[in-house]
């Protein structure tokens, strides 16, 4: 199979989808790989690194889109990029559809198979490809919060750990999964004072130990957290619903509640927001204020540092896209049924239950329009 490893060309994307181990092992396992000249540049790979593991290298996004049969990305592609999918091509990368009604619609009209990271799942019912973005991103969370505390940022002036006879500013983070936990982990480490909320006490239980007295864990629930807001400096929101819109855990109406310069942290937004005040922002331009409140929403956290997150996700992608390439879609999600979780669009139609939704849709069963 012919896998192409595109630039990433969202707004501050810096990640590449594949490293040069990535590309000596689909190499030997007879594949061809085509990167476009350039992809892994801010990840510190050159072109001649690939080229050294038998990757062609191509110029320009349009021919390696034309050439190759499995598309392999970081993030979800733009509109432009959309149009060079052709039926019966891979796309394999981070989609977030739900909240994305017209890339869904887009991505079902090119007539491609296209599968998402953040929905495919393991033996164990836990999502492989999501989890060390959302490690990286739930770190990255308390290291912005802390940063946009700060007053000739919009915040209210605060040290996160304070100082001997100071207090320690309040951390209030919603949503103990793998976010939730690493965020945590970090604002724990600064000195912070930690507040954990969970619908799943099964969850703060496993937090609770875990973490110790460091932070408290609260049940959550709409009065748990309107009595808290009064009290916090810093709310990460880090509510996931795979492959489906976050719910809003924190209204517009709600902001009244809280001390003018309260940050917001959304790393939930590529899934719509879990505040209802949110929208998408970029590195270069983070926030926006909403009455005295700052909201941090970037949608591509990790992309900050791509480095790091460059090698850990293709860690995890790397034997997704081998077992694609070797045995092809229809036979990978039969022998993996969490790699089927992953197919999200095939061949015209939402196969998602969540996708179709957006869409107005009924999903169709992934064998279905494969066979079709």
């Amino acid at each position: 199979m012919r896998v192409g490893i595109p630039r990433e060309t969202k707004a501050d994307e810096y990640r590449v989808s594949m490293t040069p181990a990535g590309v000596r092992e689909l190499h030997e396992h007879g594949h061809e790989v085509l990167i476009e000249s350039g992809a892994g540049a801010p990840s510190g790979f050159a072109d001649e690194q690939y080229a050294a593991q038998g990757a062609t290298v191509v110029a320009g996004a349009e021919a390696l889109f034309g050439q190759a049969e499995m598309i392999v990305k970081v993030k979800e592609p733009l509109s432009f990029e959309v149009e060079r999918l052709r039926p019966g091509q891979v796309l394999f990368t981070f989609l977030h559809l739900a909240p994305a009604p017209d890339l869904t619609r887009g991505l079902c009209a090119s007539g491609g198979t296209c599968i998402a990271y953040e929905t495919v799942e393991d033996a164990h019912g836990r999502l492989p490809l999501l989890a060390p973005m959302s490690e990286i991103a739930g770190r990255l969370a308390t290291q912005a919060g802390a940063f946009m505390l700060e007053k000739p940022l919009g915040g209210r002036g605060v040290l996160l750990g304070g100082v001997p006879g100071v207090a320690a500013a309040n951390v209030m983070i919603i949503g103990g999964g793998s976010v939730g936990q690493h965020a945590a982990a970090v604002a724990i480490g600064m000195g912070a004072d930690v507040f954990i909320f969970d619908i799943s006490v099964d969850r703060l239980r496993e937090l609770e130990l875990r973490f110790g007295v460091s932070c408290s864990t609260v049940h959550s629930s709409t009065l748990a957290i309107e009595e808290m807001l009064p009290r916090v400096d810093l709310i990460i929101g880090a509510v996931l619903v795979t492959g489906d819109r976050a719910p809003h855990v924190i209204r517009a109406s709600q902001l009244a509640l809280m001390r003018p310069g309260t940050v917001l942290v959304d790393v939930a937004i590529d899934q719509g927001g879990c505040f209802e005040t949110s929208r998408p922002t970029t590195h270069h331009d983070p926030t926006f204020e909403v009455e005295g409140i700052t909201h941090y929403c970037v949608t591509n956290m990790p992309g900050a540092v791509p480095v790091t997150a460059t090698h850990a996700l293709a860690n995890a992608t790397l034997p997704y896209v081998i077992a694609l390439a070797d045995k092809g879609v229809a036979e990978a999600i039969a022998a993996d049924p969490g790699l089927r979780k992953g197919v999200n669009v095939v061949g015209g139609v939402a196969t998602h239950a969540a996708v179709a939704r957006s869409i107005g849709q009924d999903p169709v069963p992934v064998e279905q329009a494969l066979a079709a």
